[in-house]
């Protein structure tokens, strides 16, 4: 635990001249306030910094006067800024006779629900290790107005540019960018100097790779770690990975499906819950290897999943994705080592303190504060529910689920295939989320209302593929 007087030396060591202070509004999006590090006192750490909160995205509150608490744990020294500059994370008060944890702010809502877990006595931690998907263009163009609409996007990995001949002839198939090598892997070293710096804020890397999509797509996978610190790991991945590509003059985007016919970009998010030091998810006899335990949190995840997608899928682009042949679930299910599972059990993680699995549907465009909290809400209820995945026909499936008879596929149920069926699948099921005030209601009303408010804007304009299909008619 870093004091205040670790946060004045690392100041002084590093000739620190400015202390930026990152929170995250209810989209996930990291916003900053700054301030000279003179200023920087202990009163800080009691009283905070205030900021109008009403324009963060949240529902309104009878005050919306808010004060920003640093977590020092979180201090970093922040490379993308030119004057020496101390970044911290940190937590939102609502200022009142005493303050108090704002209900909806996403670090509050993820710390309740790690809360509520010990409170019902069946785990002490929930550890995750999400994997990070992300496309790297060296440009991108767009534009949305009454008279134009469209996308322009150049990638030299697949020879994509205004003539089609700015290439070198090392250029990657659309479908064939995994662990493709050197020279045709044009992010190889972007990616390590990535992780590099990933090392620096402290966040561990497991390893990074091309991923299947030939037009740059990346991936970093990092190490398990506790709920809400791989949630602040995820705020950083985000940054870092956008700020390294901007550096280098291109641009990262996690948008889960920004090229059509090419495979999208989720990020899976590894799983188990340990209790007093010991794994839970482990048994021997188990299928998989897994714990009585372990499948019941499965079947409260598969249980939950539409309501969940509003959360962990929160985007219109990420319904682009869940769809059948690229390796995203779309059928309810669980399989061991079977990626076209919405819950797959990875064959490689054999002994008791690896053992786990992951949930292959969330993109990295959510609120990794609310999807994590939520993840771990709807498993708790399957344990607590005691719902057996098997009983109820969701698994296990060891074929491609994408080739199952549409008869059979209509029996296990499906992912939602709009932001809007998410959104009404939420609406509809939700008390596992607001058990023990984790999610308070009118923050899931409000991402219930929000989901269809974006689905209905994108809705009111025409697609340049319309005009392809029906302009002639």
């Amino acid at each position: 635990m870093k004091t205040f007087q670790d946060i004045i030396q690392l100041c002084e060591e590093e000739e620190i001249e400015i202390i930026d202070f990152k929170m995250t509004d209810i989209e996930g999006r990291w916003r900053h306030l700054s301030i000279p590090a003179k200023r920087f006192t202990e009163d800080i750490m009691v009283h905070g910094i205030g900021f109008d909160g009403s324009n963060y995205g949240y529902a309104p509150v009878e005050n919306s006067d808010m004060v920003f608490i640093p977590d020092l744990d979180t201090a970093v020294v922040d490379c993308y800024s030119e004057v020496p500059t101390l970044s911290m994370n940190g937590d939102v008060m609502v200022i009142g006779t005493e303050n108090k944890p704002f209900d909806q702010y996403p670090r509050n809502v993820a710390r309740r629900a790690e809360a509520y877990m010990r409170e019902t006595g069946i785990a002490d931690e929930m550890m995750i290790g999400p994997e990070y998907e992300y496309y790297v263009f060296d440009d991108v163009q767009f534009k949305n107005r009454q008279e134009a609409a469209g996308f322009q996007i150049t990638s030299e990995a697949v020879g994509w540019d205004e003539d089609g001949f700015n290439n070198s002839g090392y250029m990657n198939g659309l479908q064939d960018g995994y662990h493709i090598a050197l020279p045709r892997d044009t992010g190889s070293d972007l990616r390590s100097r990535t992780i590099l710096v990933l090392g620096d804020w402290g966040v561990e890397v497991k390893y990074h790779h091309h991923e299947v999509g030939g037009a740059g797509q990346m991936e970093i996978e990092v190490e398990l770690g506790g709920m809400m610190k791989m949630a602040d790991a995820t705020m950083i991945a985000k940054y870092v990975i956008k700020n390294e590509a901007f550096a280098e003059g291109r641009t990262a985007t996690f948008m889960p499906k920004p090229v059509a016919g090419m495979a999208g970009s989720g990020m899976h998010v590894h799983m188990m819950l340990v209790k007093d030091g010991q794994p839970l998810f482990y048994d021997e006899n188990g299928y998989g290897h897994l714990s009585e335990t372990a499948m019941y949190f499965i079947g409260g995840l598969l249980a939950h999943a539409p309501s969940l997608c509003a959360i962990t899928n929160p985007t219109t682009n990420s319904y682009k994705r869940l769809i059948p042949g690229f390796e995203a679930p779309v059928t309810i299910g669980y399989a061991m080592a079977n990626r076209s599972a919405v819950v797959r059990i990875p064959a490689y993680a054999k002994d008791p303190m690896h053992k786990r699995f992951e949930l292959r549907n969330p993109d990295a465009t959510c609120n990794p504060y609310y999807a994590f909290a939520a993840i771990l809400m709807a498993g708790l209820d399957g344990i607590e529910k005691k719902i057996d995945p098997h009983a109820q026909g969701w698994g296990p499936f060891d074929c491609n689920l994408y080739d199952l008879p549409e008869e059979e596929k209509a029996k296990l149920g499906g992912l939602p295939t709009s932001l809007t069926e998410a959104a009404k699948a939420l609406e509809k099921d939700h008390d596992y989320l607001t058990k023990g005030g984790v999610f308070p209601q009118r923050l899931i009303d409000l991402i219930v209302a929000d989901d269809k408010k974006e689905d209905a804007e994108l809705a009111k304009y025409p697609h340049p593929m319309e005009f392809a299909m029906y302009y002639d008619l």
